[in-house]
């Protein structure tokens, strides 16, 4: 389902730009407008892919990092500063799910079954980043650009005040986060919105791991840092 709908937005957004695409001719609707404006808004839904970095204490093994791909949505709101600069807010909830896989190293000593060599990590992120934007001239209908900031994010599902750590199946994570992110994409100006496909990566800042009752946890004893990174893809209406 959420395939089908990235596609049919894809799908609809050049089928309008079809007859635009490789001439001179410019859009003369109000949408031309769009950018004189102080205030604009907008959504977006979007795709994504989270992972972990990982640092480790000791020389084992790496844990391997499963990833899904997750599926987000939000509001946007633009502030202009000049023809070349934006600031912008995307409040957005993100949902992902990644599989930590611990190779048998870690237990050595120790009993364990299949179930213990895997953590499945689900999150649900309510997003806030801070933006700035950096554009180009516009070229006929199209304007690329680039854009970075901060952000901070509440994970819902961090089981952060969970008194069962992973010896009871439960992998705690921070609830509070921050990153810095960097992107670019292109502004199309169709005939009645602009519709903008961009690419972001986000970078923790913060360790996010909450270690384990027992300092010698298989699952925690060798994490020194944890980091969430990952891709954005955005596709966003105003």
């Amino acid at each position: 389902m959420k395939r089908f709908v990235f596609i049919i937005a894809i799908l609809f957004a050049f089928q309008t730009l079809s007859a635009q695409m490789f001439t001179k001719e410019r859009v003369t609707n109000s949408v031309d407008n769009i950018d004189q404006k102080f205030l604009t808004w907008g959504y977006f839904i979007g795709y994504n892919q989270y992972d972990f970095n990982f640092d480790y204490n000791q020389n084992l093994k790496d844990i391997q990092v499963e990833t899904t791909g997750g599926f987000h949505l939000g509001l946007i709101g633009d502030m202009r500063i000049n023809n070349y600069l934006n600031l912008r807010l995307e409040p957005g909830v993100f949902f992902t799910t990644r599989n930590l896989k611990y190779d048998e190293s870690y237990f050595n000593g120790m009993d364990f079954n299949n179930s213990d060599l895997l953590r499945e990590v689900k999150s649900t992120y309510v997003h806030i980043p801070l933006l700035l934007k950096i554009s180009t001239k516009r070229i006929n209908n199209f304007k690329p650009f680039i854009v970075g900031g901060f952000s901070t994010a509440l994970n819902l599902s961090s089981n952060q005040d969970n008194p069962n750590d992973n010896s009871a199946g439960e992998f705690r994570m921070t609830k509070n986060n921050y990153f810095y992110e960097i992107g670019f994409g292109i502004d199309m100006y169709l005939l009645y919105f602009k519709f903008t496909p961009s690419i972001r990566g986000i970078f923790s800042i913060k360790d996010e791991n909450i270690r384990d009752v027992d300092p010698n946890s298989p699952w925690t004893g060798n994490i020194a840092k944890m980091q969430t990174r990952g891709v954005f893809i955005n596709f966003t209406f105003q």
